[in-house]
């Protein structure tokens, strides 16, 4: 749902998806049921493509990317043909990654559990049905789990990390939060950890890029936080909240992530890989 009139956009002309546009730089948020097709006629025609859709996400040579982490798969398009394609990760992947990133390099990380209470919006529109969701939890979002244990180790470039998710639909507008426990490889303190999250910054923010969060992790000491209504839109939405660090009795440690599935995890996480690859010159 827009929460702004759609000004000067209203007045554009929609088009066909294939081969023949203006553009040589698309952005595919198709549904996964035609992405593959379209996508692929407009691959074949040479067009540069940002696709937020599933299908080409685990493909070989195919960038699947959260620039602040695995910027040198962009390197891959030199091996891709005709057109070049760059993927956006599942909404609560990006999240969880970004959060997973600063531990993997000070720490080591060998396993991982993930419970999440995904936005309603995150279903796309009209999304699900009131009678669903409202005064209820639903504890199943098809192909969810599959992504989020499968995704993290092409972004991260680590297939030996175990990853165990459980993904919720809640009822919150805009919003993913996720409950996360994690092993280490090596000891760390509370601090340690929190230095490392503080501390984390990427070529995004080495090049501040418009769409790039001035931070692209906040920590908070309050142990109510974070909460989807107050730190959603916070730094653009494109940021990610963790909060409640403490130690975990079967794990390492435990904390909670929020991250704002429509922004930094999907339109928004587009147009930061576009602005990378610009400044890169990898388009």
């Amino acid at each position: 749902m827009l929460s702004s009139p759609m000004g000067d956009v209203a007045n554009l002309i929609v088009q066909p998806c294939k081969p023949g546009l203006k553009p040589k730089l698309l952005f595919s948020a198709l549904d996964s049921s035609v992405a593959t097709e379209i996508e692929g006629d407009l691959l074949k025609a040479g067009y540069t493509i940002i696709s937020n859709a599933k299908n080409f996400r685990m493909n070989e040579f195919v960038p699947l990317l959260v620039p602040e982490v695995n910027p040198e798969q962009l390197e891959w398009l030199s091996k891709q043909h005709a057109g070049k394609i760059v993927t956006v990760p599942n909404c609560s992947t990006v999240g969880l990654t970004l959060a997973l990133k600063p531990l993997l390099d000070k720490f080591g990380l060998e396993s991982v559990n993930v419970v999440t209470m995904q936005a309603i919006s995150g279903a796309g529109y009209p999304g699900v049905a009131s009678l669903d969701i409202v005064d209820n939890v639903i504890p199943f979002i098809s192909g969810e789990e599959h992504k989020m244990e499968t995704e993290p180790l092409k972004i991260l470039g680590n297939d030996k990390i175990r990853i165990s998710a459980h993904c919720n639909r809640v009822s919150v507008t805009d919003g993913h939060t996720e409950c996360v426990s994690v092993k280490l490889t090596r000891k760390a303190s509370e601090k340690e950890i929190i230095e490392a999250w503080e501390s984390f910054r990427g070529q995004p923010q080495e090049f501040d890029l418009p769409t790039a969060p001035k931070k692209p992790i906040y920590y908070y000491s309050e142990e109510r936080y974070p909460q989807p209504k107050v730190h959603r839109f916070h730094d653009k939405g494109m940021s990610v909240h963790i909060g409640r660090l403490r130690p975990c009795n079967l794990f390492d440690y435990k904390f909670t992530i929020l991250s704002h599935n429509t922004i930094r995890g999907a339109a928004g996480g587009g147009i930061l890989n576009a602005e990378l690859m610009v400044k890169l010159k990898k388009h």
